[in-house]
């Protein structure tokens, strides 16, 4: 696990209009920024056919729109970390931000990261951290030689998947996809979906669909969403969206969200303003 030396003044995660409108003003200010996410950015703006209600751009296509932000992000000088934050800690002060396996450090955060409502499996908040990941990179090597469940939610994590195979003695592997590119004597692919993750304070199996049981010592859930409240410990949530006041402060000191992950309206307009309010306060707050 590597350490990042420097402390951000702000750690963004997410790379939506939400993101990028915070990122840019907290930039315009002199402020460092860690911006985790994808460097294709929103794509639920990249498969927008036509976008008719973002002021002084009529009727833009959401790859033109989201080639427009990244132009100004490179503009900017700003650049953007491709690691999924599977976990954020409150430190004295500030945080520490898990990004894949490297740890990160900055005074505030902001959670830009779109509307996120993983739907996830009965036992799975029982036994996160008791057997269930959501990183391959931080956990497999705990499970060397042994025998482990893989959900794989997107065909990117493949590569994540192929890493734990290399670790495992045996994966039993779920997709909701069809046409899996990982292969390997030690996978298995398993024709059911996974109904229950199981197990009496740790993990000791998984139930399928049909009512089969596998044991296994581990778990690991492979998804671009994990849910906000299990990223950060405490943080206040109503359903799938992350509580805030007008300032879009959370219930956690230092600690802000904008966009989509606050509630509806789910538009850009709105991301925006959003985040350019959260900038605002984490500028204030920052001091």
């Amino acid at each position: 696990m590597d350490v990042q030396q420097m402390v951000y003044d702000t750690a963004i995660i997410g790379t939506g209009p939400a993101a990028l409108s915070a990122a840019l003003n907290l930039k315009l200010h002199d402020k460092s920024v860690v911006l985790f996410g994808s460097g294709a950015l929103s794509v639920k703006v990249e498969k927008s056919e036509l976008i008719a209600n973002y002021p002084g751009v009529p009727m833009v296509q959401g790859s033109e729109l989201n080639a427009r932000f990244r132009a100004q992000l490179e503009e900017m000088g700003l650049q953007i970390t491709e690691k999924k934050v599977t976990q954020v800690m409150p430190m004295s002060p500030g945080f520490m931000v898990l990004g894949d396996s490297d740890v990160y450090q900055a005074r505030t955060v902001l959670f830009a990261t779109g509307a996120v409502s993983p739907k996830g499996f009965p036992g799975e908040e029982e036994l996160l951290g008791r057997g269930v990941s959501y990183c391959a990179t931080c956990d497999g090597f705990l499970y060397r030689g042994k025998t482990i469940a893989v959900y794989c939610a997107q065909p990117e994590y493949e590569q994540e998947v192929s890493y734990l195979a290399h670790l495992a003695e045996k994966v039993y592997l779920c997709t909701p996809y069809r046409d899996s590119n990982v292969s390997g004597e030690n996978v298995v692919k398993l024709e059911r979906p996974i109904r229950r993750i199981t197990g009496e304070g740790r993990v000791q199996g998984i139930l399928l669909s049909d009512d089969t049981r596998i044991a296994v010592d581990g778990v690991f859930l492979l998804r671009s969403a994990v849910s906000h409240d299990k990223v950060l410990a405490g943080l206040a949530t109503e359903g799938p969206h992350i509580v805030t006041d007008r300032q879009m402060k959370t219930n956690v000191e230092g600690c802000f969200a904008a966009g989509d992950c606050t509630g509806r309206p789910y538009q850009i307009a709105k991301a925006v303003g959003e985040g350019n309010v959260a900038a605002h306060a984490i500028l204030e707050y920052l001091g």
